[in-house]
């Protein structure tokens, strides 16, 4: 199967090399998100490549905040970030009302943004876990999960 950033075919750059390029810098922006995610907060937040798995996106960025208040910084901050690295803003937006799922939709990538609570019930890592994780973590983002892991 195709991956969705893969897709440019259809505008017509077919090469090989654009088309790799595109999917690295797919892959560098829902790190941009992932390192945002992180930033705001000390859960653990994971990037999953979904590419060969679904047709609609490559990457899952998921992440989840404690409390209503955490889970928008951390929405505002993926948005911020990602904006100022280029990528724009998402194509659609779901969740923000309530703020226990908060669903960034930015084509080839998709953030996730969960309450604790929400993050336990849909359990997405799981439902996803024959999908190959992405090893992204920043020096401070890697010193948080190490000591994270810890506890």
């Amino acid at each position: 199967m195709p991956r969705r950033s893969g897709c440019v075919a259809e505008r017509g750059h077919e090469t090989p090399e654009h088309e790799r390029a595109t999917q690295v810098l797919t892959l560098s922006r829902a790190v941009v998100a992932a390192e945002a995610a992180s930033s705001k907060t000390d859960e653990p937040t994971v990037v999953v490549d979904v590419g060969d798995l679904l047709a609609i996106t490559d990457y899952f960025v998921i992440t989840s905040g404690r409390n209503d208040r955490q889970v928008r910084a951390i929405a505002d901050e993926v948005e911020k970030r990602v904006k100022e690295d280029g990528g724009g803003s998402p194509l659609r937006v779901e969740g923000r009302d309530d703020l226990h799922w908060v669903l960034m939709d930015y084509g080839d990538f998709v953030v996730h943004v969960f309450s604790e609570e929400a993050r336990a019930y849909y359990q997405l890592e799981r439902l996803w876990g024959d999908a190959p994780r992405v090893e992204w973590l920043s020096g401070a983002a890697a010193r948080r999960e190490r000591s994270a892991t810890r506890v």
